[in-house]
């Protein structure tokens, strides 16, 4: 096992030399010699020359090493109370006939191709079917609005779109079909034809011409073989939100992509093949492309495909009934999905009827772990859990424990320390390195490392401007924080989240934090909110445990003490409000910035990945009651 320290440091000190040695983990058509161009714009480029293809890493290449009749893939619902499993074999043979219909269908290198699908195999299927012939896929989170569908759909201008006709919640069934159709009404761009993907949970109507059946479709395709790709060839687009509302189309090169998750499974979450690892997200996300997907595939382990939420399918035991089934070696989920669990089971009752002695990591990101809910994990499974941060552009993870290295410390409270590969900086408004513990703007030195974007799809000025002008030799993340002396990085949120209040730069992640500790609260959002004589106060919401019993007034005022004591008067932290629930993202991330508008009175739109809209109405009226007048 290789030391951490060293590792980073060569990968930092002699870029070129430490990834053409990891290049060599990756069974190429044509190894790449040109391993890093420097790009006069200030982009770069990876592995320029190589030639490889994506789906056969991910299968074919499994299979030759043996891995035929091992499970690749598990699809555990207990929405519909199904389960199924594909060996490496049988997954290849449906990816290869898929792939064959949709050449079938007109479908060549370089073409788009939109999957609009719920949690399914098939999901699955569809991508790395795309990636064998050499479309470039664009995963859209089924039941998306058809306006933000049509966006993406005018953008990537797909020959095909994949569909179901439904997907499926605990408590209600979402006809995908009747979207898919308003979404082309809308389009200016009409791809050739819509494959359904029939459920019978709902049937869709298809149009003649136009709308072709899945399976009937499939039973006269003939496979197709993986085709050589470029390296620089794209992957996949993945859409991300643009404050200017047009979607940012990140483009995932297919080389890049595969050195860096070859790396980045066996030295970050420590796996190696034949484990079984559950990646708890959606295809939709870039956590399931790197993490259900390509990176367990490519690595040949058994990747659990989970169509459910942590709770009310059927409890909030539903995660380690999974583990225990399954025999899950590791697990991946956003903080989010720990503290729902926690509030329905706050004693971990459900937890103790399960055997978890299988697990040996649990890897939560995709928003900020406070201690309160990584302390409750660890006590309750007794397993050790890791906090780690990236981004929909970086594609892998930045920061975390590298449980594939010898010498990775862990901090609590931070982040951990940036992944090999990755310079991690911080800096101020104008541009100057900060020293450690000094506050700023999070950066990375470039050259990226291989898998993050290097541009946007169609608009590489505008990849430029958002991500590279900004702070000329650095990739600007948009994250604020800072790194300590002894190089572990702790992220506050986004830099246009922090307060400030009467001149003093304050940290909301450092006050949720601290919300977070208190017994009786299960997850919380502290914001900036408007204030004639500070400039902006902090705003806590809070929602409690299930079993909480203490008066709201009573509440505010330990919180408040709280943060007084941990950051002083200065904060000017006074006001608490304890709310139902707090609207997030389908992918489980606070809408802070929404939250910001309704409380200082703003007008706002709910953004298309919200997950439930009504939520904002509930919080602007429980504002409102609570004497904010703004809200009201």
């Amino acid at each position: 096992m290789m030391n951490y320290r060293q590792c980073h440091d060569r990968s930092i000190a002699e870029p070129s030399e430490f990834w053409a040695e990891q290049a060599r983990r990756v069974a190429w058509y044509r190894a790449p010699q040109d391993i890093l161009q420097s790009l006069p714009d200030g982009s770069h480029r990876w592995f320029a020359d190589g030639r490889l293809n994506s789906s056969y890493l991910a299968l074919d290449r499994q299979i030759e090493l043996g891995r035929g009749e091992q499970t690749a893939l598990i699809y555990d619902s207990p929405v519909t109370n199904t389960q199924q499993r594909f060996t490496y074999l049988e997954l290849r043979d449906e990816v290869a006939r898929l792939a064959g219909a949709l050449r079938a269908l007109g479908v060549e290198r370089g073409d788009g191709v939109i999957i609009y699908m719920p949690m399914v195999p098939q999901a699955a299927m569809a991508m790395l079917a795309c990636a064998r012939i050499g479309a470039v896929h664009s995963v859209v989170f089924g039941g998306f609005a058809p306006y933000e569908l049509a966006l993406r759909i005018d953008d990537a201008k797909p020959k095909l779109v994949l569909t179901a006709s439904c997907g499926l919640e605990f408590d209600r069934v979402i006809e995908y079909k009747p979207l898919v159709d308003k979404a082309l009404e809308l389009a200016l761009h009409q791809p050739a034809h819509v494959l359904v993907l029939q459920r019978p949970q709902a049937m869709a109507e298809l149009y003649a011409g136009r709308d072709l059946d899945w399976r009937e479709t499939l039973a006269h395709a003939q496979p197709a073989d993986p085709v050589e790709l470029a390296s620089g060839d794209p992957l996949y687009i993945m859409y991300t939100s643009g404050t200017t509302g047009k979607p940012k189309g990140i483009v995932r090169d297919n080389g890049g992509h595969a050195v860096a998750l070859h790396y980045a499974l066996p030295t970050i979450f420590g796996l190696q093949p034949g484990d079984v690892w559950w990646g708890v997200s959606d295809v939709g996300w870039v956590v399931g492309h790197s993490l259900i997907v390509y990176g367990p595939l490519m690595n040949g382990c058994t990747t659990v495909f989970y169509e459910g939420k942590p709770v009310r399918t059927p409890d909030a035991g539903s995660y380690w009934r999974v583990i225990e089934e399954h025999k899950v070696n590791s697990l991946f989920c956003a903080p989010t999905a720990i503290r729902a669990i926690r509030k329905e089971d706050p004693h971990g009752e459900l937890l103790k009827r399960y055997d978890l002695s299988s697990l040996r990591h649990l890897f939560l990101a995709g928003e900020k772990l406070d201690s309160s809910t990584q302390h409750w994990l660890e006590e309750l499974t007794g397993k050790p859990v890791h906090d780690h941060w990236w981004q929909t552009e970086t594609g892998w993870p930045v920061t975390a424990p590298c449980t594939g290295l010898e010498g990775h410390d862990l901090r609590a409270g931070s982040t951990n320390r940036a992944v090999p590969g990755y310079h991690v900086q911080v800096v101020d408004d104008e541009g100057r390195v900060l020293g450690p513990n000094e506050q700023g703007s999070i950066v990375i030195a470039l050259p990226l490392p291989p898998g993050c974007a290097q541009t946007l799809w169609n608009d590489h000025p505008r990849y430029l401007q958002a991500y590279l002008k900004t702070y000329p030799g650095y990739y600007h993340t948009g994250d604020g924080g800072y790194v300590d002396e002894d190089g572990f990085v702790y992220i506050m949120g986004r830099t246009d989240d922090v307060i400030n209040v009467s001149g003093h730069r304050l940290s909301t992640g450092e006050m949720e934090e601290l919300l977070a500790l208190h017994d009786a609260v299960a997850e919380c959002a502290v914001l900036a909110v408007a204030d004639n004589l500070k400039g902006h106060v902090p705003l806590g919401l809070v929602v409690l445990k299930d079993d909480a019993k203490i008066a709201e007034d009573a509440l505010q005022r330990e919180l408040v003490a709280l943060v007084r004591e941990r950051i002083g008067a200065l904060a000017c932290f006074q006001r608490a409000v304890v709310v139902k629930r707090l609207p997030k993202t389908r992918s489980g991330k606070i809408l802070r910035a929404v939250l910001r508008k309704i409380a200082d009175g703003e007008e706002y739109a709910p953004p298309s990945t919200i997950d439930d809209p009504s939520i904002l109405g509930e919080i602007a009226e429980r504002l409102g009651a609570a004497g904010l007048a703004k809200a009201s």
